[in-house]
């Protein structure tokens, strides 16, 4: 891969929770930043929530003229009979991908992607969606929210 110009200065914030704690220092790592990763988990809806009800938000209100990709993480977890089980227990089921592709369109995310930290799975799509991004990114209108049709790969 060609090195791109100030590619060597790039870094990865990661924001873990909303913790009340935190809001009002969160923003303050927010400023140089290129690109944020809007992570959920694939199998707790209640993270899923949280991407439009408090990251969308906290990001437009900051950042708004940042590009952001939505990321489905835990894929290995959606067929996993433990994890279904809890699932069913507490009347949910996991994420599905055609739910993510509609959050990231509704929220105006450059792309959904989906990855598996355990398994590795599209987990390389993750980094390199977010150096793309970072140097081209896709120009958005007004009220558009449509993902390129590179980004559909899981």
């Amino acid at each position: 891969m060609p090195m791109m110009p100030s590619l060597s200065s790039m870094c990865l914030r990661c924001l873990t929770t909303m913790q009340e704690d935190y809001d009002q220092l969160r923003p303050l790592s927010y400023p140089n930043t290129d690109v944020f990763l809007i992570c959920f988990s694939v199998v707790n809806p209640a993270s899923y929530h949280n991407v439009q009800e408090e990251w969308v938000s906290e990001l437009r209100a900051c950042m708004p003229h940042v590009p952001y990709v939505l990321i489905g993480t835990q894929i290995d977890l959606r067929d996993d009979p433990k994890t279904l089980a809890r699932l069913l227990y507490m009347k949910e089921k996991p994420i599905t991908y055609e739910q993510g592709m509609k959050l990231a369109k509704m929220i105006g995310a450059q792309c959904y992607l989906e990855c598996s930290a355990l398994t590795q799975k599209g987990l390389k799509n993750v980094f390199d969606e977010a150096i793309l991004t970072v140097f081209h990114p896709k120009k958005k209108k007004k009220g558009c929210g449509k993902c390129r049709n590179s980004c559909t790969i899981v």
